[in-house]
């Protein structure tokens, strides 16, 4: 009986922690992440070290694009034409990032956002954790590039 007890109380905290997400914390979505690890849906866990890339996001009035792109040794990025158009849309209690490209439609959930973290959750129950990411600058001893 303390078993369940204790579980219930543990449930009902882990649901009344989850964040709630406003208009204004979109905002925060804006710039580069790199992807710390994937939790599926059982639970299990693959965390990511090193990634050869980022995702850019670019979010002005719940709309705007996410791309791929390569950090270069000087600080820079590496990117290509190729990007997914991003809506924003609040349903409920519940923030979703819907995706267009040309060849494709899909939805992830936001889970949280802070300046430093982002969570989101696709159709398959797949939560991707990522940080934010900052420019990696290995040449001329780490000083600012133009």
């Amino acid at each position: 009986m303390k078993n369940t007890f204790m579980i219930l109380v543990l449930s009902l905290l882990m649901v009344s922690c989850k964040q709630n997400i406003k208009p204004e914390d979109i905002a925060k979505l804006n710039g580069y992440w790199e992807i710390e690890k994937v939790v599926f849906d059982k639970g299990e866990e693959k965390d990511y070290g090193m990634n050869e890339s980022y995702d850019f996001f670019e979010i002005k009035n719940n709309k705007g694009i996410r791309k791929k792109v390569m950090p270069q040794f000087d600080g820079t990025f590496l990117t290509s034409d190729s990007f997914e158009n991003v809506s924003i849309r609040f349903k409920d209690d519940h923030v979703f990032l819907d995706y267009k490209t040309n060849y494709a439609k899909w939805s992830e959930e936001l889970i949280s956002i802070s300046d430093k973290e982002l969570v989101v959750k696709n159709d398959q129950k797949k939560e991707y954790h990522y940080k934010k990411a900052e420019a990696i600058n290995l040449i001329n001893n780490g000083k600012k590039t133009k």
